[in-house]
């Protein structure tokens, strides 16, 4: 019987079939070759032992969070407390480009910055509009409600960036779990403890834990490179081209230029520095 991942919790999953939800453990063979069922993952379903036999092709899935199957995902991003990262953003954007999974970048805590802080930060913002991205406030429901029709949509961001908090607006019922971040550290505290897959009407969504730290272990430099989707609108003479310490690089014209957002091509160079050292 086929059925879908719907939580997962420690060696137990959480599987839906025909509108119950069994508990289940995983077949040998799957533990044997390292294949973690995810949340959001379509598996079939021995019902009598409750054991999952197999799962069927992913159309995505992503390493953080462990989710598999994902429409589109909303990238919560605090600008204040904690405060706003292009690197995170970027790193979350380039995931989810690779993974082919539509992006929303929902702005949260506005209302903490001052005018010129705000003016700053709508420059950047813009500048993500400007390139294909839709960009909502978390006080934009209505919005945010129609862009999650009939879709499955995985929330993610950093700790205490208000993705609970956004999911409790959107859906009052749910009395998600909040926490306080802490002015010390920057960063706020990790109230959702698992991914699960909910369920209101035509919506699938997913809260889940958040992170300070994401990297690219997964991916190839190539594939990064790509994701930044502006980067080819400025292709250079040769096409193995890195855009780091090549002679005539057209994308580092562009940079310098202001067609390129210069924290865009920073953290690109960020990103490709880890695989050197990874290496």
């Amino acid at each position: 019987m086929q059925g879908e991942v719907v939580k997962v919790i420690s060696n137990q999953f959480y599987v839906k079939v025909n509108n119950n939800v069994l508990i289940c453990t995983q077949r040998g063979v799957l533990k044997k070759n390292k294949t973690l069922p995810l949340v959001g993952d379509k598996v079939l379903v021995d019902i009598e032992k409750r054991v999952i036999e197999k799962i069927l092709p992913r159309k995505n899935e992503i390493v953080r969070p462990p989710v598999a199957n994902i429409d589109q995902a909303i990238v919560v991003t605090s600008l204040k407390h904690p405060d706003f990262s292009t690197n995170l953003l970027d790193k979350l954007l380039v995931q989810l480009e690779i993974n082919k999974i539509k992006p929303i970048i929902c702005l949260t805590k506005k209302d903490l910055l001052s005018s010129i802080e705000l003016t700053n930060y709508l420059e950047i913002i813009n500048y993500y509009q400007k390139i294909g991205y839709l960009v909502v406030d978390n006080t934009d429901i209505k919005k945010i409600l129609k862009e999650l029709e009939n879709k499955i949509t995985v929330f993610l961001g950093q700790t205490g960036a208000g993705k609970s908090t956004l999911l409790n607006k959107l859906f009052p019922d749910l009395n998600l779990k909040t926490g306080e971040v802490s002015l010390a550290l920057g960063r706020g505290k990790h109230t959702t403890r698992v991914v699960e897959i909910i369920e209101i009407g035509s919506i699938k969504v997913l809260d889940t834990p958040g992170f300070s730290a994401l990297s690219f272990l997964k991916y190839d430099l190539e594939s990064v490179k790509e994701a930044f989707i502006e980067f080819k609108n400025y292709p250079c003479l040769y096409k193995d081209c890195n855009h780091d310490k090549e002679p005539e690089c057209n994308l580092k014209k562009a940079v310098l230029a202001g067609h390129v957002l210069e924290s865009r091509y920073e953290n690109y160079l960020n990103f490709k520095k880890e695989f050197s050292e990874r290496k």
